[in-house]
């Protein structure tokens, strides 16, 4: 992705000092600098407008920017899978073959893997799929993902640009594991996912949720450790507002964070014919 010239040196300063000033408690201070990486830098590849948001300031944004997911993930690519498997305990993937299987769901002609990072899910499904296309923002992800040949097609791109001018042939199984915290509102991708999905095609997706108390009756919010949560209700509400019925929601620990479960949900929903 070509970048516009950055002041790469007045970035990192601006960056820094807005990160050691929200270590330091000075919420005000450490905003107003958030906002100069924003002016520095109006693509946000530091996710200064998440940060702003967990800090409970500012209008929470309807997603991530995509800047800032490309080159989070872009730079933890190569050690991505130990993170978040071995130290994150983050399994997922294992969760949602636990579930199609259960509930007697599959085997799959064509599956979709969006946001397939290195290939987790794709490899977890990969026996219960004919057919898998996998899609990720990060280019170095998708480098990963090809070399284990877990997937027909791999594609580099923004899962919601994706499901807008996707042409292929549609899915019959549609899974978005770990995307959902890099999203706020949820219109798009169920939208987009249903555009391309056969008539009772399974979606099958994670979420990370906070207190009832803390979300105050907000759909979604930025969290404390920059991702966002959303409120069972939201998704409940969305889902059937596109044209899904639920199969099964479960409650989940998603993964651990600082020593703490992070709860979440699994969603199961099939498309109404």
């Amino acid at each position: 992705m070509a970048m516009a010239k950055i002041d790469e040196e007045a970035l990192a300063e601006a960056y820094n000092r807005a990160l050691a000033l929200e270590k330091s408690g000075d919420i005000d201070a450490a905003v107003a600098a958030y906002h100069e990486v924003l002016e520095i830098d109006p693509e946000d590849h530091g996710g200064a407008a998440v940060r702003i948001a967990s800090l409970g300031r500012g209008e929470t944004p309807p997603k991530a920017p995509d800047a800032y997911v490309e080159t989070l993930f872009d730079q933890h690519a190569e050690s991505f899978e130990d993170i978040l498997v071995a130290q994150l305990g983050y399994a997922v993937p294992v969760m949602v073959r636990q579930r199609l299987q259960e509930l007697k769901l599959g085997p799959f002609k064509r599956m979709l893997d969006l946001g397939c990072g290195t290939g987790l899910t794709g490899g977890t499904l990969r026996d219960m799929a004919d057919d898998i296309t996998g899609i990720d923002i990060s280019e170095n992800m998708v480098e990963i993902a090809h070399e284990k040949d877990l997937y027909e097609t791999l594609y580099v791109a923004e899962v919601e640009d994706f499901l807008e001018d996707n042409d292929d042939e549609p899915f019959d199984l549609v899974t978005a594991t770990d995307v959902l915290p890099y999203l706020g509102a949820l219109e798009a991708l169920l939208f987009g996912a249903a555009e391309n999905m056969v008539a009772g095609g399974i979606f099958a997706f994670s979420s990370e949720t906070l207190p009832d108390a803390t979300l105050a009756g907000r759909p979604y919010m930025v969290g404390p450790h920059q991702r966002f949560a959303h409120a069972r209700s939201y998704i409940e509400e969305r889902l059937a507002a596109t044209g899904f019925e639920i199969v099964e929601i479960s409650d989940i620990n998603v993964r651990m964070q600082n020593g703490e479960p992070s709860p979440g949900h699994l969603v199961i929903a099939r498309l109404k014919d």
